[in-house]
């Protein structure tokens, strides 16, 4: 994880763009996205252990812990 350039790893799909017009489809797919969020995030996490719950994505970054109470919180 060490070898990866901080840019890669903060940004793994790249910077957001928001320098265009959405189509409605798009819009209800993504609404739909996050309909479904909660409980494909419930079944990825079921099982885990604490260390792997507490387990940094990347240098100095939040665990999938903190990143699962950010999503609720959000």
């Amino acid at each position: 994880m060490q070898d990866q350039p901080l840019e890669t790893l903060k940004y793994p799909i790249g910077r957001f763009d928001y320098d265009r017009d959405v189509p409605f489809a798009e819009v209800s797919r993504h609404m739909e996205t996050i309909v479904e969020l909660p409980g494909k995030l419930a079944e990825l996490v079921h099982g885990l252990s604490d260390s792997q719950l507490d387990t940094p994505y990347r240098p100095d970054g939040w665990t999938a812990r903190q990143v699962v109470h950010h999503l609720a919180d959000s």
